[in-house]
């Protein structure tokens, strides 16, 4: 999956459908609306679909009422397997959200808990019962819930029967819709015994089968490791990366990429997911206090070590922001055939696919080791290289044209092409570099 280009969706957003599930409704056959952007992603030059929180829940489908039910707002069976099928079909693999540290209030195991109490063959399914407190809804009980949400009941992830009950529904998935991989939604505070044997499960089936953890404080190699996930979520990086632009200092950024991935980089050898924004956190748009800053950032997230993502309509600019701790403007309805009419810079796009296409033509920034070679207030110059190839990365968060003398260490090369303006070369003379690079935009040079 080092190799992919992810396309993000939170589908019950994009699709519009009722902030509340009623399950007494019939499905409905939305997830049928996602098949034309399988063809955007595919034209981004996005080939890997992040699919948002798909089976039967409550609300915003972080809780859970039926593992091995398609949300009814959002389709059937058929339709999950038909939209899975004919991504494969273009090329793009799929993974789906998984949600296992906890579940809703709707969860059947819980409402047979809450109708029988201490009776309930359940009740230790779930962290931390305690029936000597009558519960913030009257239920005659207590239990830990995720960050104090009570509406989200913690599983307990060390009974045999709900892990059983999980690697059940996860190999339904996997036998029923043919995915290749999960993204595990909270992972960082999942039991890591858990993770170890659902990693082990889930390699035994299939041996390529990509786990990619949500984590957001700790040390990465505690959870993306050979024994237990392949990937985590980078968000170390994503607070100083729109720092860096804001605050007018790069050097925010540089210390964060020196620690992960230079010489001595605690993560070198990590793939790490990678992203400016997601269902999750404040757009793009909405961050930066330049919106020409949008065309240096997504520069970076496609030329800095990582497996890029893009976040449904961010490509557009769409602004998006958490107002009173709710996260409805992150995940607004889209309508694909009439998307101008939200997008916010309709050009940026066209942008994206050209740093979308350096991923081929460069496989050092796919693979490559991060080497830091200049930093001032408003640019950073970097390389990435491997033992056969490299390319050195500029980027210029100035609203001015800025000329920049590199000092190109082990990098020299007689001369050089800028692979997103093919007509410009460049010579070096006595190891350094020396070149103009426009406004917040950037240049990969490889040597030729």
């Amino acid at each position: 999956m080092q190799n992919r280009i992810f396309y993000h969706i939170y589908p019950l957003g994009l699709l519009g459908v009722p902030k509340r599930n009623k399950f007494q409704k019939k499905p409905t056959q939305k997830l049928r609306d996602l098949l034309p952007w399988l063809d955007h992603l595919s034209s981004l030059g996005c080939n890997a679909l992040y699919l948002g929180p798909v089976f039967e829940s409550t609300s915003h489908g972080y809780d859970t009422a039926d593992y091995f039910k398609v949300d009814r707002r959002l389709g059937t069976t058929e339709n999950l397997r038909e939209l899975v099928s004919i991504a494969h079909q273009l090329g793009i693999k799929v993974i789906l959200d998984a949600v296992l540290n906890h579940v809703g209030r709707d969860f059947w195991a819980f409402k047979n808990l809450q109708r029988y109490g201490k009776c309930s063959k359940y009740k230790d399914w779930f962290s931390n019962v305690d029936f000597t407190k009558k519960g913030k809804y009257g239920d005659g009980f207590t239990y830990n819930a995720w960050h104090n949400h009570y509406q989200l009941v913690e599983l307990n992830l060390q009974n045999l029967d709900v892990q059983q009950h999980l690697f059940s529904a996860i190999a339904y998935w996997m036998e029923q819709y043919q995915i290749d991989g999960l993204r595990l939604d909270a992972a960082d505070v999942i039991d890591l015994d858990f993770l170890t044997a659902l990693a082990s499960f889930c390699k035994k089936k299939k041996p390529d089968f990509w786990l990619m953890g949500e984590v957001v404080f700790g040390d990465y190699k505690d959870w993306a490791n050979p024994n237990m996930l392949d990937s985590v979520t980078n968000y170390e990086y994503n607070t100083p990366l729109y720092e860096s632009f804001n605050d007018k200092d790069f050097g925010k950024i540089a210390r964060v990429l020196q620690r992960q991935f230079g010489a001595h980089g605690v993560y070198k050898k990590l793939s790490m997911y990678t992203f400016v924004d997601n269902h999750d956190v404040e757009r793009a748009a909405s961050v930066l206090l330049e919106p020409a800053h949008l065309y240096p950032l997504y520069f970076l997230l496609f030329t800095l070590p990582g497996i890029p993502a893009i976040y449904y309509g961010s490509e557009w600019g769409f602004e998006g922001e958490i107002r009173n701790g709710k996260h409805h403007k992150l995940r607004p309805k889209v309508n694909l055939k009439n998307v101008s009419a939200l997008a916010k810079h309709p050009i940026l796009i066209d942008s994206i696919k050209r740093f979308t296409s350096l991923r081929s033509a460069a496989s050092s920034l796919i693979e490559g080791s991060y080497h830091e070679l200049f930093v001032s207030t408003e640019q950073l110059v970097f390389a990435r290289a491997t033992k056969n190839d490299f390319v050195i990365c500029i980027v210029n968060a100035s609203r001015e044209m800025i000329s920049l003398d590199i000092p190109l260490q082990q990098y020299e090369a007689k001369s050089y092409t800028d692979l997103l303006n093919a007509e410009f070369k460049f010579t070096s003379h006595n190891g350094i570099l020396s070149l103009e690079v426009p406004s917040c935009w950037g240049r990969v040079l490889s040597p030729v």
